[in-house]
């Protein structure tokens, strides 16, 4: 009995020591907990920070925010909860309250994507708005998206259809504000003049603002008079005949332009005037190129002329051509031109500066130019719009 007694002594003294130290454990781990706690809070002040960042363009700050949170919390991007906006003051952003909407949204491309990152832990650029058994657009990357989209937009610069594609979701609006597709128009309309945004904030704004000439129609002027006739054989009247001509411009964004002079009017010539392979004998073809002057005027210069046609055999020329033909002579034409408004659409008229004409003889290797006056013949350029040379994409952006 004593034995079994001195037992539960020797028993319930090393219980006393076992009992402090269970204590200390739970206390330093509730210790532990707090920690962790506070260090998700930080890691996500740091990386919301770093999302507001990155949406403002400062890439660089936003992956130093990026970094520091992952260093607190490796997997900080899966504890997120995004479901409701966090408190601005604390991760120093302005994020937009619901009654917001409503109003008038000054930068609606930075709602948007405020919109989606809230929305989604991971977020997409759109989402079904129905069940689907087929893979939907959205299962896409970025990349594939961009990609399709300078599709849309094509080597014709078809930037109307990527405002229109703009219009089915917030998602799609992102993708067609993307800076790089409007900084690769820009530089296809006018190359190595548009390294600086200055004076634009964007490159969209200089692509829609900045005077240029359009590829997605084409520029007519008409010009008609009166013209005095032979007299008649009894010699009692004279006759007086009613002229009419077009002159036909079409450009290309890799700086080509197509120049026609002809009566027919445009029902019939503008389908033939898609591309630059028409089979037409009387069409000038050339180049252009824009040019902004001192005078805060932009220019158009062009240079075209007749197409090449292949050389007969020469038993052909032999037996069509006259015995002392004349000397063989290329005509190039030289045209100045210079935007200005016209009606309600901005920029849509060229107005005449110069015509020239340059011959030169093959044989000698002389050239002489015929510069011509511009009278009232000379009427302006207007554009029309042309709905079928942006129908299909031949290439992209």
């Amino acid at each position: 009995m004593q034995e079994l007694n001195a037992f539960r002594a020797q028993w319930m003294s090393e219980l006393k020591p076992s009992c402090g130290t269970s204590d200390q454990l739970l206390k330093a781990k509730g210790h532990k907990r707090t920690q962790d706690i506070a260090r998700e809070e930080k890691a996500t002040e740091l990386f919301l920070r770093a999302v507001q960042e990155e949406q403002n363009g400062a890439v660089y700050e936003a992956i130093k925010f990026y970094r520091m949170a992952m260093q607190l919390v490796p997997d900080i991007e899966f504890k997120i909860n995004y479901s409701r906006p966090p408190d601005a003051d604390r991760v120093g952003g302005n994020y937009m309250e619901d009654n917001d909407v409503d109003g008038e949204i000054e930068d609606l491309l930075a709602y948007f994507e405020q919109q989606l990152t809230l929305e989604n832990s991971f977020p997409k650029i759109c989402t079904p708005e129905l069940e689907m058994t087929q893979l939907h657009i959205s299962a896409l990357p970025r990349e594939i998206l961009m990609y399709i989209f300078r599709w849309v937009v094509s080597s014709d610069l078809d930037m109307r259809a990527l405002e229109q594609l703009s219009l089915v979701c917030r998602g799609f609006y992102i993708c067609a504000r993307d800076p790089e597709i409007w900084r690769s128009a820009c530089l296809r309309v006018w190359g190595r003049n548009c390294t600086k945004l200055v004076p634009f904030k964007s490159w969209r704004e200089m692509f829609l603002q900045r005077p240029r000439v359009r590829f997605d129609g084409v520029y007519i002027s008409k010009t008609s008079y009166i013209r005095q006739g032979e007299e008649s054989l009894d010699g009692f009247y004279r006759a007086w005949h009613h002229v009419e001509y077009y002159r036909y411009l079409r450009f290309f964004p890799d700086g080509h332009v197509i120049m026609l002079t002809t009566p027919e009017d445009p029902l019939s010539i503008v389908p033939r005037l898609r591309t630059r392979n028409t089979r037409m004998d009387s069409v000038l073809l050339g180049h252009f190129r824009l040019s902004q002057e001192t005078d805060n005027q932009t220019k158009v210069f062009a240079v075209v002329c007749k197409k090449k046609e292949e050389k007969v055999t020469e038993i052909q020329r032999n037996r069509f051509c006259r015995r002392n033909p004349a000397p063989e002579a290329e005509h190039i034409f030289h045209v100045g031109l210079h935007l200005s408004s016209g009606g309600r659409q901005i920029v849509s008229k060229l107005v005449w500066i110069h015509h020239s004409c340059h011959i030169t003889y093959k044989p000698t290797g002389e050239t002489v130019v015929t510069a011509f006056d511009l009278d009232r013949m000379y009427t302006p350029f207007f554009f029309a719009r042309v709905k079928s040379y942006t129908a299909f994409s031949e290439q992209p952006l």
